[in-house]
């Protein structure tokens, strides 16, 4: 058979790898052209960040809206509701989870859009019935299951 020759693979084996030539792998010269053109569709790279751009750690960043220092608020509570659920009385810790999320619902309703800060996810009335199911939900549950014998 010649060199040139290719033969078929016999049923159930894999065709015979060809050797292949080294090839250089291609580089990117920041001098080329591909380099520097953008992507249609896709924003430009960021510019890396510089020690001036940065904060320090220690730096406290305070809620800008009303409805920032309520959200901090409404997250203690439910955060409270879970220690003391996981601690204590579970009745008494998830229904200051379901009070807290009852209280989320009452600020976003109230609050205009601009002050909502974190309460604002989706639309007012949307962000205000899936809070409020929640907080219902929660409380009844917490009084309907009965007591477990120890």
């Amino acid at each position: 058979m010649a060199e040139d020759e290719v033969r078929e693979p016999a049923r159930g084996q894999e065709p015979a790898r060809q050797p292949t030539q080294p090839t250089a792998e291609p580089t990117l010269e920041p001098s080329s052209q591909a380099a520097t053109e953008a992507v249609p569709g896709l924003p430009p790279e960021p510019e890396p960040a510089t020690e001036s751009d940065r904060r320090p750690v220690t730096e406290f960043k305070k809620p800008s809206t009303v409805g920032g220092v309520i959200y901090l608020f409404v997250l203690a509570g439910a955060i409270s509701g879970v220690v003391v659920a996981a601690t204590g009385p579970w009745r008494t810790g998830v229904s200051w989870l379901a009070f807290s999320l009852l209280a989320a619902a009452a600020a976003r309703l109230v609050l205009p859009d601009a002050d909502a800060g974190m309460l604002r996810v989706r639309s007012k009335i949307l962000d205000a019935v899936i809070l409020v199911a929640m907080g219902v939900t929660i409380l009844i549950l917490a009084s309907t299951i009965p007591d477990q014998p120890v």
